[in-house]
């Protein structure tokens, strides 16, 4: 297959380098890629090490035997995560490593597998991964996730191409969209960033009690905790500060809503890819912030699995904006990637809220945040639900309401 230049896979790499995880020099390094994202991946890698890398390891995955796997193992077997896996993550989280995941999959990877299999095999993954996930969601370390083509992606959101061409054309959409394409991506992403920074503040300082969303198929009320937090573009370690960008895309400023104070019913507007399989036109209804009824046109069992991981799986856990100007938005296609697509339409996710979105979070146990509203689960799904129809208002403490978006754009400036 055909590769791009190499001067654009060496800008693409230094800025998910510099940009994306932010590496220091004399910082640990690990990977996670694919056997296909092989070529790009060692190009970071040798980066990593001109950049003055301790060491840098690399997690190897593979489409073709993980789809083996499914097909051959017993669900007791696919739901046994061996503690080697688990203590080798937290080992690389303790050491404060930066984690650089080069993700790149099948959207249909596990499309025909029973949905139980997938279902028990995700749940125990989120259980192993647990106290490394509080790393990330905490941001006790530096983490970044880029993506790179593969022919089964490329041709799913390319369908009339061949793989060539399918494959070339999702490497100039990539490139475009992180800004790879401009002269100077870093300059442009610091740019970027501080545009999302005065999003964010914007925001912080009004403190809305709660959000109405109206759109077709949408009517939602989404009240929002005391003391939340709203964050988007670059995140800073709690030790040390060092700046990085977890997203490459991000265009989303986001926060935690309260958990039990989520009513009415969303309607997606993109597929969901979840655990290699599709759910797509569905909708989903919310009483006192738990998830009460819900309907899909494709993937219904999928997402019944879903909302069923744990009880916290049925309510949300993050409410993020994205204008419709956005790059991603203005391309017209759909990634069936969940980086990508939640880059293009407001959104929101079931499951886990990251504890930094509430203010002294990161420092409450479990029970705390519950009774701040804050939602915990095994699970993190975002689904996208904002389009060009889609109005927000946002309600402030003494019951004024004002708009926040219209028709899909800011209907605020941040000037």
């Amino acid at each position: 297959m055909k590769m791009p230049s190499n001067d654009k896979l060496q800008k693409y790499a230094e800025l998910a380098l510099r940009t994306g995880v932010n590496l220091q020099d004399g910082q640990l390094l690990m990977i996670n890629s694919t056997i296909d994202g092989a070529e790009f991946t060692r190009i970071v890698a040798q980066k990593a090490f001109e950049m003055g890398a301790k060491d840098v390891h690399i997690n190897w995955g593979d489409d073709t035997l993980t789809r083996m796997k499914y097909e051959h193992a017993d669900q007791e077997t696919l739901s046994n995560v061996p503690q080697w896996q688990q203590q080798k993550f937290t080992y690389f989280a303790e050491q404060g490593a930066a984690i650089l995941s080069i993700r790149s999959t099948d959207p249909d990877l596990l499309k025909g597998i029973d949905a139980g299999k997938v279902a028990a095999a995700n749940k125990a993954r989120a259980e192993a991964m647990a106290t490394f996930r509080d790393y990330t969601m905490n941001d006790r370390i530096q983490w970044s996730i880029v993506s790179i083509p593969i022919p089964a992606w490329a041709q799913k959101i390319f369908p009339d191409e061949n793989v060539e061409t399918a494959v070339e054309k999702l490497w100039e959409q990539i490139f475009s969209i992180v800004r790879v394409d401009q002269e100077d991506p870093i300059a442009a992403w610091e740019e970027h960033n501080r545009t999302l920074i005065k999003a964010r503040e914007y925001l912080n300082k009004k403190q809305y009690q709660k959000l109405i969303y109206k759109a077709p198929g949408t009517d939602l009320e989404v009240a929002l905790p005391k003391g939340h937090i709203w964050k988007g573009g670059p995140s800073k370690t709690v030790e040390g500060g060092v700046q990085f960008n977890p997203n490459m895309p991000t265009e989303e400023v986001f926060t935690a809503p309260h958990k039990y104070g989520v009513e009415g019913t969303v309607s997606s507007t993109k597929p969901l890819n979840y655990g290699g399989n599709v759910i797509d036109d569905f909708s989903v209804t919310f009483k006192e912030g738990k998830v009460v009824d819900y309907s899909a046109e494709e993937g219904s069992e999928t997402l019944q699995h879903l909302l069923d991981t744990d009880e916290g799986s049925r309510r949300l856990g993050e409410l993020a904006l994205v204008p419709h100007e956005s790059p991603i938005s203005q391309s017209g296609l759909i990634f069936y990637n969940t980086l990508y697509d939640e880059n293009a339409s407001c959104h929101l996710a079931l499951g886990k809220a990251y504890p930094n979105n509430m203010t002294g979070g990161s420092d409450m146990s479990e029970d705390e945040l519950d009774r701040n509203g804050v939602n915990h689960s095994l699970s993190h799904v975002d689904f996208m639900m904002g389009s060009e129809e889609l109005d927000i208002d946002g309600v402030l403490e003494d019951g004024t309401t004002e708009p926040v978006m219209r028709n899909g754009s800011w209907a605020i400036s941040f000037e």
